[in-house]
C-alpha cells in the first residue's frame, strides 16, 4: 500500500506541475475572439435575423396557405387517429421509462443525460471553452474535492479477511501461498505459516545485517520485514480461529511493540475483536485510547468498538419509552453520540448488525468507509453486539437520528470529512455481482425518468378517454389546435405590417 501511495502522490505532482499556474491564461486566436463577439450580441441579433428571413420567404413558402391547409387537415381527423396517436405515444414513452429506470439502476446514471452531455453537447458547441474568465479558485477547489474523494476511495487490505491470496514470491512466502491457496483447513494454515515464520526469521535477520550497504539493501529489509509481519499476524489469527485467544492477543500486542510504526497493517482492529472475544473490555478502551485519535485514520472496527462500549454501560436499562418520558441521562447521551460518530463514519453498518440486510463472506480488500468494510465488520463483531444485553435495541432506537445532524447535501461532513462519492463504483468492484450494494446517500432518480414516467402516464389517460369519449375529446382537441393556428396566423400578419413599414 506505501508503494500505491508513492505512486499517487508521484502522478498528483507531476500533474500539478504541469497545470498552469492560477490567473494565467493563454493567448486567444482569432477563431476565439471572433465566437466571443457573437456569443456576447445575444438574442436581439438571433431574432431580427428569424424576422428578416421570414419577411424574406414569406412568399415562396407560402406560410398562410399553408397554415390554412394544416387547419383543415387537423379538422379531418378522427378520434381513432388520436387513440392511436396518444396509445403509440404512450408506449413509446413507457419503453424509453423503463429502459431509463433499468439504466440507472445499473450504472447510477441516466442514459439520455449521459448521451446529452458526452455527445450531442460538443455536437452544438457546448464544450468548455477557453475564452471564460479565469476560474482558478473554482478549478483548485474541484481537483482539491477529487484528490480528497480518491484519498477517501482508497482500497485496503481487510485486516480480518479469509486465508487467500500473497504479493510475493520468495521461500517464506511461497508458504504462504501454499498456507493461503492450498491448506483446507486452519490447522494445516497455521502448519504451513509456522515454517514460513522461520524461513521469514532467517531472511529477515540476513537483511538487517546488510540495511546500510545500499539503498537496495534497505527496500530489501522494508519487504522482508513486511512479509515476516504478515506471518505472524496469520498466525494469530490462526489462534484466533483455533480457540486459543490468549495466544493470539500475545502475538499482536508483541507485534504492536516490535513494529510501531507498521500501523497501516491495522494490526491493532484483529486485537480489538479478540479482546472483545474475551470480554476484556477495560483493554479495549486501553487500546481505543491510543488508536481512536484525530490525527490516525480511522475504520469501522474503531469507531463502532467505540460506540459499543460506550452502549455496554447503559444499554440493559435502556427504554424508549422511559427515555423519551425521562429524558437522556448523560452516559445515554454519551451512548448515543458514540453511535452517530459511527453511524456517519460508516452508515451501511447498522443494516447488516441489525440484520435488515443479508450478511456474505466479507472480500479481501475493503473500501474505508464503504459497503465492503461494513460487510467485513459486520460479519466478525455481530456477536458482540449480541452478546451485550440491548445493544442492538439501543443502535436501532437511535442510529437514523444521525442523517437529521448531517449537512445535506452532503457538501460537509459533521464530525468527518464528507462522505465520498465515489464508494459506489469501488464497492461493485469489490463486491460479487449477487449481492446489492449499499448506496450512501440514496440517490435521486434522474429528471428524465420523472419526465418519461409523466409522459408515459399523461399520454395514456389521454389515449382512454379518446377511446371512451370520442365527441368531447375531438371537440377538446379542435379548440386547443385552433387558439395557437390562429395566434400564429395573426402574428406572421402583423410581423409582415411591422417590416413592410420598416423597410
Amino acid at each position: 500500500m506505501a508503494d500505491v501511495d508513492g505512486l499517487g502522490e508521484a502522478a498528483s505532482a507531476a500533474a500539478s506541475s504541469s497545470a498552469p499556474a492560477p490567473g494565467l491564461s493563454s493567448p486567444l486566436g482569432w477563431k476565439e475572439r471572433l465566437r466571443a463577439g457573437l456569443a456576447g450580441t445575444g438574442a436581439s441579433l438571433w431574432f431580427v435575423v428569424g424576422l428578416g428571413l421570414l419577411y424574406a420567404l414569406r412568399v415562396p413558402l407560402r406560410l398562410c396557405e399553408n397554415l390554412a391547409a394544416v387547419t383543415v387537415f387537423l379538422n379531418s381527423l378522427t378520434p381513432k387517429f388520436y387513440v392511436a396517436l396518444t396509445g403509440t405515444s404512450s408506449l413509446i414513452s413507457g419503453l424509453i421509462f423503463i429502459f431509463e429506470w433499468w439504466y440507472f439502476h445499473k450504472h447510477g446514471t441516466s442514459f439520455i443525460e449521459q448521451v446529452s452531455v458526452n455527445h450531442l453537447r460538443p455536437l452544438m458547441g457546448g464544450t468548455e471553452s477557453s475564452i471564460s474568465e479565469p476560474s482558478s479558485s473554482s478549478n483548485d477547489r474541484e481537483s482539491e474535492t477529487s484528490r480528497q474523494n480518491v484519498s477517501e476511495c482508497k482500497v485496503w487490505r481487510n485486516p480480518l479477511n479469509l486465508f487467500r491470496g500473497a504479493e510475493y514470491r520468495s521461500c517464506a512466502t511461497a508458504y504462504v501461498l501454499l498456507a493461503e491457496e492450498e491448506a483446507t483447513t486452519i490447522v494445516d494454515a497455521e502448519r504451513l505459516f509456522k515454517q514460513a515464520l522461520k524461513a521469514g526469521e532467517t531472511i529477515y535477520k540476513r537483511s538487517q545485517q546488510c540495511q546500510h550497504q545500499s539503498p537496495q539493501h534497505e527496500a530489501q529489509l522494508r519487504r522482508d520485514t513486511n512479509v515476516l509481519v504478515y506471518i505472524k499476524r496469520r498466525l494469530a489469527m490462526c489462534a484466533r480461529k483455533l480457540g486459543r485467544i490468549r495466544e493470539a492477543v500475545k502475538i499482536m500486542r508483541d507485534l504492536m511493540k516490535e513494529f510501531p510504526p507498521l500501523t497501516m497493517l491495522n494490526i491493532h482492529e484483529n486485537l480489538l475483536e479478540s479482546l472483545l472475544e474475551l470480554q476484556a473490555y477495560a483493554d479495549v478502551q486501553a487500546v481505543l485510547a491510543k488508536y481512536d485519535d484525530i490525527s490516525l485514520p480511522k475504520s469501522a472496527a474503531i469507531c463502532y468498538t467505540a460506540a459499543l462500549l460506550k452502549t455496554r454501560t447503559v444499554s440493559d436499562k435502556f427504554s424508549p419509552e422511559t427515555a423519551s418520558r425521562r429524558g437522556l441521562s448523560t452516559a445515554e447521551i454519551n451512548a448515543v453520540e458514540a453511535i452517530h460518530r459511527a453511524v456517519e463514519f460508516n452508515p451501511h453498518v447498522p443494516k447488516y448488525l441489525l440484520e435488515m440486510k443479508s450478511l456474505i463472506l466479507p472480500p479481501e480488500h475493503i473500501l474505508k468507509r464503504g459497503d465492503s468494510e461494513a460487510i467485513a465488520y459486520a460479519f466478525f463483531h455481530l456477536q458482540h453486539w449480541k452478546r451485550i444485553e440491548g445493544a442492538l435495541n439501543l443502535l436501532q432506537c437511535t442510529w437514523e437520528g444521525t442523517f437529521r445532524m448531517i449537512p445535506y447535501p452532503l457538501e460537509k461532513g459533521h464530525l468527518f470529512y464528507p462522505y465520498p462519492s465515489c464508494t459506489e463504483t469501488a464497492d461493485r468492484e469489490l463486491l460479487p455481482t449477487f449481492h446489492h450494494v449499499s448506496v450512501y446517500p440514496k440517490k435521486e432518480l434522474p429528471f428524465f425518468i420523472h419526465f418519461t414516467a409523466g409522459l408515459c402516464s399523461s399520454t395514456a389517460v389521454i389515449a382512454l378517454l379518446t377511446h371512451q369519449f370520442p365527441e368531447i375529446m375531438g371537440i377538446f382537441a379542435k379548440a386547443i389546435q385552433h387558439t395557437p393556428l390562429n395566434g400564429k396566423k395573426n402574428g406572421i400578419q402583423k410581423k409582415s405590417i411591422i417590416l413592410k413599414n420598416s423597410f
